[in-house]
């Protein structure tokens, strides 16, 4: 009975002292990124269930001193992606949509200019569609104007395509610009209405919503930015320019409830979960490292599926090894940090834990 006793001990001052490591690790890993008193950061890692670690650095106002707390409401830019194509692929097994359906099934008029643009190019960025934020006319002041779904589209709709569709992959916003537009067309409702009502409140995410910058938000960090190596105010941005493509605010613990919910089957199919998280292959063979709304790559021959998301004043980052069951979400209130770097990093910390 001692012996056991003994044993017992021995494993809970191992798992503290494991624990205690990571914890420093971890530490040193935001603090190197985010300053006490400027631009700040959250992150959250979770294995198997339980929360590894869960904190803040810097400020979520450096003009009112106002410290960032893990419960700070960030925008998460193209992190929304996974939630549109999300969107789609429940549509899709409701047999409202297609994935190889011609886009102008939904948008009569769009000029294909001869070729065919499926639901599956748009998703995977394969479509060869004119990247709005690649066009030297989507200017600093249109930015700030508010457009609506279809008129960001007659936007870049006329533009000379890039490539035949299915031949390439460049990412897109263009491309989840009209997913979006496409879930309001076969649900009847607005994307912001269909994602709050299918997604944010089924699954109690109460500190996720498609942005307004005129509605108050309780816990939303403010956005920055460096010029010249000196801090200034994001440049103003009306989330209506995102949209689909990345409009959406959330938590850390939020992004976890999502992630959770996804990869236990609550919102689609496993196999079309495998589907969405399968890198999709050109005609000519090449695989393109992306499915639907993830990106994939490895860690340590694990699989890892991933998105960053990059927005007016906000990076954001979040992972998932399904292997491991290992979930990582960096998020960070300026345009100047690395969550990504840092996301992996912790990561790896996870791996080794």
């Amino acid at each position: 009975m001692m012996k056991i006793k003994f044993t017992l001990l021995a494993l809970l001052v191992s798992l503290l002292a494991s624990a205690q490591k990571f914890d420093t690790e971890a530490n040193r890993l935001m603090t190197d990124v985010f300053k006490e008193n400027e631009s700040g950061g959250i992150a959250l890692v979770v294995k198997g269930g339980e929360v590894l670690y869960r904190k803040a650095f810097g400020m979520a106002d450096m003009e009112l001193d106002v410290k960032m707390t893990p419960e700070n409401i960030l925008r998460i830019g193209s992190i929304t992606k996974q939630f549109t194509a999300t969107a789609i692929l429940k549509l899709m097994e409701e047999g409202k949509i297609d994935l190889q359906d011609d886009i102008t099934k939904y948008i009569k008029d769009y000029p294909t200019q001869g070729h065919r643009i499926t639901i599956e190019h748009l998703l995977t960025h394969t479509s060869g569609i004119k990247d709005i934020t690649r066009m030297k006319t989507w200017t600093a002041e249109l930015r700030r104007k508010h457009f609506t779904p279809i008129e960001k589209i007659n936007f870049f709709k006329n533009e000379p395509m890039d490539f035949i569709p299915g031949e390439q992959f460049k990412y897109n916003n263009s491309g989840y610009i009209i997913l979006g537009y496409i879930i309001e067309i076969v649900s009847g409702k607005k994307y912001s209405e269909y994602i709050d009502e299918n997604f944010f409140k089924p699954l109690e995410m109460n500190n996720s919503f498609y942005e307004s910058t005129s509605d108050i938000v309780k816990n939303r960090a403010k956005g920055y930015q460096k010029q010249e190596g000196k801090y200034k105010n994001a440049n103003f941005l009306d989330m209506s320019n995102p949209y689909a493509a990345g409009s959406l605010i959330s938590t850390v613990d939020d992004l976890y409830k999502w992630n959770n919910a996804v990869f236990n089957y609550k919102i689609v199919s496993k196999s079309t979960l495998d589907k969405a998280h399968s890198s999709y292959k050109l005609k000519n063979g090449e695989l393109t490292g992306y499915g639907y709304g993830w990106d994939l790559n490895s860690i340590k021959n694990n699989k890892v599926i991933l998105h960053g998301g990059a927005v007016s004043g906000y990076l954001a980052f979040s992972l998932y090894i399904p292997q491991k069951d290992i979930f990582v979400a960096v998020l960070s209130n300026c345009t100047c940090n690395r969550p990504r770097k840092t996301a992996l990093k912790l990561a790896i910390l996870a791996l080794n834990q």
